[in-house]
């Protein structure tokens, strides 16, 4: 199964919610979204099997307090400057969180931050520590954090003669990955076997993907199941940067093993 969603599709389907006493603004693209700013005990009935993404606009000197989710998750940072814990966030900033892995907070700066979440399935909300310390399952905590990942300018890209590809977060034995495959115009490029790993999701962050018929341009995304081909990734006229983000194969984390943080 692919899951294709433009830019405009999810701002369409934009909404607010409560977050620590601010108003943040949800867009969503993949599965729903969360209702609440955190988790309300009984919430897991409302489990709809699918994976979950979205875009977040946390306002100017928000604070999401520090806290973990269930499930596996990508955190991507694509507009304004933040801080997330001790480590600066501003575009492009790539975070990994394995499911019961603690981070934050997330601090908004003054002209506030967007960020993408992106879960391997559906989530029933933020615990946040230390309230929820009873309910961290421990022994599988893992994170990995890239940030300063640059993107091209359309002149660069438009002139590329064969792809480029970035590595963001080495391949790890359960899967875990993340690229930038950089495309010329009109390139076309084959994208790892997702039956190694536990889905994709794919982000443009510059330039256009052709995917599904049509156009999609920065911030479109796609998601791919392991069940899925290889995905062939065809740029438009002005070239292609497209972050592929990599889960770990399901059944593969949060049951035992040693910590990898």
């Amino acid at each position: 199964m692919l899951i294709v969603t433009s830019r405009a599709e999810a701002a369409a389907r934009s909404r607010k919610i409560q977050v620590n006493g601010r108003e943040y603004t949800i867009d969503e693209y993949v599965g729903s979204a969360p209702k609440k700013g955190m988790y309300v005990a009984g919430n897991e009935a409302n489990d709809d099997g699918r994976p979950q993404g979205f875009l977040v606009h946390q306002p100017p000197n928000a604070i999401t307090p520090a806290h973990f989710h269930e499930p596996n998750q990508f955190q991507v940072f694509v507009a304004g400057k933040g801080r997330l814990g001790a480590a600066p966030a501003a575009a492009l900033t790539v975070q990994y969180a394995n499911g019961h892995t603690p981070y934050g907070p997330i601090v908004a700066g003054e002209e506030g931050v967007q960020y993408f979440t992106l879960r391997q399935r559906w989530d029933p909300g933020a615990k946040y520590l230390p309230a929820s310390m009873d309910l961290l399952r421990k022994g599988n905590q893992r994170t990995r954090l890239k940030g300063n990942i640059a993107v091209a300018e359309e002149a660069e890209r438009k002139a590329r003669v064969t792809p480029v590809v970035d590595t963001i977060m080495t391949e790890e034995a359960d899967g875990l990955a993340a690229w930038m495959w950089r495309l010329g115009a009109s390139g076309e490029a084959l994208l790892p076997e997702p039956s190694k790993c536990g889905g994709q999701y794919l982000i443009v962050v510059g330039g256009t993907l052709i995917a599904d018929g049509a156009a999609l341009d920065r911030l479109s995304t796609v998601y791919v199941t392991p069940e899925e081909a290889p995905f062939i990734a065809k740029a438009g006229a002005d070239g292609l940067d497209l972050l592929v983000l990599q889960f770990p194969r399901i059944g593969e984390t949060l049951e035992g093993g040693a910590s990898r943080v």
